[in-house]
């Protein structure tokens, strides 16, 4: 089972304006072959599907808490599209609906996203194509399925540094920047798993793609905090064992900050969820909601 947390693993900047064509670049990282959808998806039925997770119980250990992590990295994700899709429109309430308030959408890449959405963000990729099961591999065999997770992590990192080149929002710009960061630290992981099993030095492939953070300005205080170091526990006392791969004795990867793997007990630090404006032309949440508020207000005091 698990835990939710009212917070993002990462803390996101205000975008200083709607860009639903940025959002639509960043749904390339949700929806998109080596999107948060893809990495989630592989991971949990890995960890569901795993044999011998008593015997090899380290490895079961390393697998599960990295696909409890890519639950947060889709939360992530889609708060960053969906707040840079927080508009257009007037905010205010009594919009005159016959005036076309949304005439821009049509030059939006995927206008879709408003249609349908309202502004949210679903498991597609920047041409609106779904995520399908089809971008899952559990093979039943341990060194295929972290082979591969290997390879998909690199071609993670490789997929968010192209996002992020085109991106000028803040807000999405810190969404790449966070997650190149921690697809190091799972490729990594996957690496010195590899090692582990067969006793091949794979890691002395990382970083593959060859991917400088200290060239990106967002990934810096990450960095500087260790979170290329570090994997979460979540708070779960239930997988000590993954530090019998993710282990003390080893250091991190060549160009990154210097310092011993170590493993948090907890979360990260995270920041706070943001709150999305209503768009009341969109009914989003509804034209005219004061009655909503009004019963939402009456129901969160009943509960204090």
């Amino acid at each position: 089972m698990f835990m939710r947390l009212d917070r993002l693993q990462a803390e996101l900047p205000t975008p200083k304006r709607p860009d639903p064509n940025a959002a639509a670049a960043l749904q390339e990282l949700l929806g998109g072959k080596y999107g948060e959808m893809s990495t989630l998806g592989n991971y949990m039925f890995q960890s569901f599907n795993f044999r011998n997770k008593s015997k090899l119980r380290p490895f079961y250990s390393l697998v599960s808490s990295i696909f409890t992590e890519e639950l947060g990295h889709v939360e992530l994700v889609s708060t960053g599209v969906a707040m840079l899709n927080n508009g257009p429109g007037d905010d205010t309430e009594n919009v005159d609906i016959s005036k076309a308030p949304f005439n821009e959408m049509q030059d939006v890449r995927l206008a879709g996203a408003f249609f349908s959405q309202g502004g949210g963000a679903t498991p597609v990729n920047s041409n609106a194509q779904s995520w399908n099961a089809d971008m899952v591999t559990t093979s039943g065999n341990l060194i295929i399925d972290l082979l591969h997770n290997f390879h998909l992590e690199c071609g993670a990192r490789l997929h968010k540094l192209r996002v992020y080149e085109t991106l000028k929002d803040p807000t999405g710009r810190e969404v790449c920047g966070y997650l190149l960061v921690r697809g190091s630290v799972h490729a990594h992981a996957y690496a010195l798993a590899l090692k582990k099993l067969t006793g091949v030095e794979i890691e002395k492939m990382l970083p593959t793609p060859n991917i400088v953070l200290d060239k990106i300005p967002e990934c810096q205080k990450y960095l500087q905090e260790g979170s290329h170091r570090r994997l979460y526990t979540f708070g779960s006392p239930d997988y000590p064992e993954m530090a019998g791969v993710w282990s003390n004795d080893e250091v991190a990867l060549p160009g990154d900050p210097p310092g011993n793997l170590e493993i948090v007990d907890g979360p990260p630090e995270g920041g706070k969820i943001p709150e999305l404006d209503g768009n009341y032309g969109a009914f989003a949440p509804d034209y005219a909601p004061q009655e909503i508020f009004e019963i939402a207000s009456k129901l969160y005091q009943k509960s204090r």
